[in-house]
């Protein structure tokens, strides 16, 4: 199983040169290329977007596809599309803004070719401006049984860094509307649908995020995601009612941090 996709939704806030450098990472840079690029234009978008774009389909030609959508969707809905336009079944997530490292395509097909599983991430690393400048890493357990176990607290899979199989994430519901949460939301029902996930125990990706992530984490409309997130886990009995209380308590705590604190609490985890 060697042939595969890659799935992308970019929106009209983007930055052009931060997706070209995306599609060098996936394309230029990778030791094994991807048989098939899926882009998902979520909505009308600016014109040195498009111009981006163009340049980069009139490289790959038929390797490139793109797929239109009139209005601007949300994340959740447009991989929801995209995935379906999706021709191979292993299919890996690409962020318009990340950057993809030489050999993650190759050590993730290599790792499917060996275990039975329907889900491969890694650990990312973070940087704010200077992509060589690495601020903290992000790391997850990497068996199953770990895995399950820290979702019931924190996202279990780097999502700039999955390859899933396409079944797979078709049988648990695919990508759907869950503010800020869309991919954790996929994580708890593939592995509720008895889906085998792995992480690899390395950085396979350099995700565009840091600190400057942080305000978008922060204040009550945040926290109102967070808790329509974590009750939806609860109503289909993945945690329990005192792993609700503890997850919403903590999460009531930080969002509403000042950011000095936030900071420092956020390098922590990281490393």
């Amino acid at each position: 199983m060697n042939k595969f996709s890659v799935l992308m939704s970019i929106y009209y806030k983007e930055n052009a040169n931060y997706f070209n450098r995306a599609m060098v990472s996936i394309w230029d840079e990778q030791i094994l290329k991807p048989n098939e690029i899926v882009l998902v234009l979520d909505g009308k978008l600016t014109e040195e977007l498009m111009q981006a774009i163009f340049k980069w389909k009139n490289k790959l030609n038929e390797i490139m596809k793109i797929v239109p959508l009139e209005n601007n969707m949300g994340l959740g809905d447009a991989l929801n599309v995209g995935l379906k336009e999706c021709t191979n079944e292993l299919v890996a997530r690409m962020d318009t803004d990340d950057i993809s490292l030489p050999t993650r395509f190759l050590e993730q097909i290599e790792i499917f070719n060996k275990n039975n599983i329907d889900l491969c991430s890694s650990w990312i690393d973070e940087f704010d401006n200077d992509e060589n400048k690495i601020i903290s890493s992000r790391k997850v357990p990497e068996y199953n049984e770990d895995i399950i176990k820290f979702s019931k607290m924190r996202n279990p899979i780097n999502h700039p860094a999955v390859m899933f199989k396409k079944q797979s994430v078709i049988d648990a519901g695919n990508y759907k509307k869950m503010y800020s949460f869309e991919d954790y939301y996929l994580w708890i029902r593939m592995v509720m649908n008895n889906s085998k996930v792995y992480n690899i125990q390395k950085s396979l990706v350099k995700m565009r995020a840091g600190y400057n992530q942080l305000e978008r984490r922060r204040g009550w409309k945040y926290l109102i995601y967070e808790f329509n997130f974590w009750t939806s886990l609860y109503n289909v009995k993945f945690i329990n009612f005192i792993e609700l209380l503890k997850n919403l308590s903590l999460k009531l705590l930080i969002r509403l941090m000042p950011r000095k604190i936030i900071k420092e609490i956020y390098k922590i985890i990281r490393d």
